[in-house]
């Protein structure tokens, strides 16, 4: 079977035969609705989401209502690995950040699959080492980066999850998910649409301008996609 054909999420799609004969005949499309909580910390995670496109935040939440963004989520990967690998409980709350389709299988069944295959096991638990560094990533970003080195590092993250230019976030958001207030936010977005980087208005953040936009990232951005680009190099067994 022709990799697409069997998913748009890219893990999926570069399973071995073997591997997809294990999960493929348990897998439902369903649609990620955006600001949908799918889990909160702490509670059980019934399925894993391979997503198609769109975006799942990873958040944490604090007592004050704070919630700060530790890591993305998108057609390169898979959400809820961990809890097929060392038990439901999910230990980040997750968010639909960008609507779109995915894939949800059961988290028993993708437990069932790893137990039956070490590589697939394997597989899983690397995705869930990107994630882990995304999380430490975001937790220096926040302490040690500039505001517009981190906005960013974050737009081009979520264009490369997503697969898409024209992202739709509110100021608002985007000051949760980084971690500042939104008129920092607007200071900065306005800084970048003036260095040719980004049009913003209304809620909707056109990438046009890639290139420079990595120039003004913080290193934080070519960290994680080097972490992932290992996960892509050659078939996953």
């Amino acid at each position: 079977m022709d990799s697409q054909q069997r998913s748009p999420n890219r893990l999926l799609a570069r399973l071995s035969q073997a591997n997809f004969d294990l999960v493929g005949g348990h897998l439902r499309t369903t649609q990620l609705v955006q600001s949908a909580e799918l889990v909160a910390a702490g509670d059980d995670l019934v399925d894993a989401y391979f997503p198609h496109g769109g975006i799942l935040s990873l958040i944490v939440r604090l007592t004050g209502g704070e919630a700060t963004e530790v890591a993305m989520v998108g057609r390169d990967s898979v959400f809820g690995a961990s809890a097929a690998l060392v038990g439901p409980r999910a230990l980040t709350t997750a968010v639909v950040q960008l609507p779109g389709a995915c894939s949800a299988l059961p988290v028993r069944r993708l437990k069932e699959a790893a137990d039956q295959s070490t590589s697939l096991r394997e597989i899983l638990m690397r995705h869930e080492q990107a994630i882990f560094v995304q999380a430490q990533q975001s937790a220096g970003c926040i302490a040690s980066h500039p505001a517009m080195a981190r906005l960013a590092r974050w737009l081009l993250r979520a264009r490369d999850t997503s697969g898409i230019d024209e992202l739709d976030f509110t100021q608002e958001f985007l000051g949760q998910m980084l971690g500042v207030r939104r008129n920092a936010v607007s200071y900065v977005a306005t800084e970048l649409q003036n260095r040719g980087t980004i049009r913003f208005n209304r809620g909707r953040i056109l990438i046009t301008d890639a290139t420079r936009l990595k120039a003004i990232a913080c290193e934080c951005y070519a960290t994680v996609q080097n972490e992932l680009s290992q996960l892509k190099r050659g078939p996953l067994k």
